[in-house]
């Protein structure tokens, strides 16, 4: 789809390196302790944007949790897609703040190659 395609959240430079060995179909996989920062600090979204090389508008950043995904994401101009799934996801289901702060409110990351499309 000519687009990239990163995880990175919240974890140790050991399990960055987990992931990394999965060969996962990923165009980078980073965490917060490879980048000496951690969600919820905007730095760490300023840092998905470097790493993206796309201004923030054009990122779309999925996450289940509004305080350390979806607003941080949205302050420093990312689109916003709250994935309704795990504990997190169940927890903030019923937030207003999932329906203010995200541009999609989705079930399974199948979803994301369609929005992708449209935002074309």
């Amino acid at each position: 789809m000519g687009v990239r395609v990163g995880v990175v959240g919240n974890q140790t430079k050991r399990a960055g390196g987990l992931l990394r060995g999965l060969d996962l179909p990923a165009d980078f996989i980073a965490t917060s302790d490879d980048w000496g920062v951690q969600k919820l600090d905007t730095a760490f979204f300023d840092k998905v944007i470097d790493v993206v090389d796309y201004p923030p508008e054009e990122i779309v950043y999925v996450g289940d949790r509004i305080d350390n995904d979806i607003k941080p994401a949205k302050e420093v101009g990312m689109r916003t897609a709250f994935i309704r799934r795990g504990p997190w996801g169940w927890i903030h289901r019923d937030s207003h703040d999932v329906s203010d702060l995200s541009d999609w409110i989705i079930q399974d990351l199948n979803e994301l190659p369609g929005i992708v499309d449209k935002l074309r």
